[in-house]
């Protein structure tokens, strides 16, 4: 396997956090990411195919099949990247060494995107999200076949529901396919615990987040807490230890942890931020979809924190008004904006990849596995627009 660009904890070669933050990652390194994406999706697709195909088409809703392959292709795998990384630091880098080994470990990473989908389509239900990917989430999928089909009931209710019961099926599917993925039993057995607690992890910060409101404005430490439960634990941290422990580098999980913590609190800042500011065509979402939505992310947080009188007395404004226009959603991002607050975030960002590199400098873990972390970094955080 070629040795894109590596970290270099000597001094040879380090990026800095702000090239990590807001660079783009090497070159070389993205040719590989990508062939693992098209891996992981491969398998993925198989996996439906094989397993759940027929079961949907049980369901009498012809359209569930359909929906669920949508749904699975265009995500970026950082999940199971991630995890393919963990078990990367317990064996060869080079897939030819073992091909077997790494197709197996490959397909169980992969099983993270069905997880992923159990809680991407939770989440629109609960948000009341349209979007997803820029296009329709799959309970509005749901709700226009049966309005198409002229079922008695409610549209919506069915649609919502519908969602609720496939993203069930993807939870279950998610452990079966690492169960049938080829990797040893006792590779599995260790990994099981972790992978446990990223699912109640994951859970309970759904929970934090349905009660995380602007009516009552939380501190930005309560919401960096519900963040690193919900996202950054189940983005980085959990998947990169469920693999090393996978690989049996167990030895590894708490460097690994570190560096997911940091690397996936700044991946959920970077997401705040595109919350706020990013365009349709980047998060598939309406445009200011957090405000409209009412959202008490990092971004809201920590400008209401930094405001002064006037402008805090116009966020209470636009917090508490019944509807929300486009003219509103513009004037609120102004606002934030205009207290400084990006740019606050922006040097969170930096900060923890900084830390996130200072935690992968050990010699415990090859010099290419530190590169692709590095890498992986700058994937997370990226500024886009």
């Amino acid at each position: 396997m070629r040795a894109f660009d590596a970290v270099s904890c000597s001094g040879a070669r380090m990026p800095t956090a702000a090239d990590l933050a807001v660079g783009p990652p090497d070159a070389q390194f993205e040719i590989w990411r990508n062939g693992v994406r098209q891996a992981a999706l491969t398998h993925v697709g198989e996996f439906v195919d094989t397993h759940c195909a027929t079961r949907l088409a049980e369901t009498g809703i012809d359209v569930a099949g359909d929906i669920l392959v949508q749904f699975l292709s265009g995500g970026k795998c950082l999940r199971s990247t991630f995890m393919y990384l963990g078990w990367l630091c317990g064996t060869d880098a080079d897939p030819d060494a073992d091909p077997q080994a790494h197709e197996a470990a490959l397909r169980a990473s992969a099983g993270l995107e069905l997880l992923h989908a159990f809680a991407l389509l939770q989440d629109d239900v609960m948000d009341d999200s349209p979007l997803r990917r820029g296009q329709p989430a799959a309970h509005v999928k749901f709700g226009q076949w049966h309005r198409d089909n002229g079922l008695s009931g409610s549209q919506r209710r069915f649609g919502a529901s519908a969602a609720i019961l496939l993203s069930d099926l993807c939870l279950v599917w998610a452990e079966q396919m690492m169960r049938d993925s080829g990797v040893p039993e006792a590779a599995l057995s260790r990994a099981w615990r972790r992978y446990d607690a990223m699912r109640i992890e994951l859970a309970v910060g759904q929970f934090a987040d349905v009660a995380n409101d602007v009516s009552g404005l939380p501190t930005l430490d309560e919401v960096l807490d519900v963040a690193r439960r919900k996202s950054g634990n189940y983005t980085v941290r959990r998947p990169l230890e469920i693999g090393a422990a996978m690989g049996g580098r167990e030895d590894l999980v708490e460097v690994l942890g570190h560096y997911g913590t940091a690397v996936g609190e700044a991946f959920q800042l970077r997401d705040d931020i595109l919350g706020v500011f990013g365009s349709p065509a980047v998060t598939g979402k309406p445009i200011g979809g957090d405000l409209a939505e009412r959202k008490a992310t990092s971004v809201v947080v920590a400008a209401h924190h930094l405001a002064d009188t006037t402008i805090r007395r116009q966020f209470t404004e636009l917090m508490i008004a019944e509807h929300l226009d486009e003219a509103d959603i513009t004037r609120w991002r102004n606002l934030i904006v205009a207290t400084g607050a990006v740019e606050w975030i922006e040097d969170m960002i930096v900060e923890r990849v900084d830390s996130a590199r200072d935690r992968i400098c050990d010699n415990s873990i090859g010099d290419w596995v530190q590169a692709a972390l590095a890498n992986m970094a700058a994937v997370c955080t990226l500024r886009v627009t």
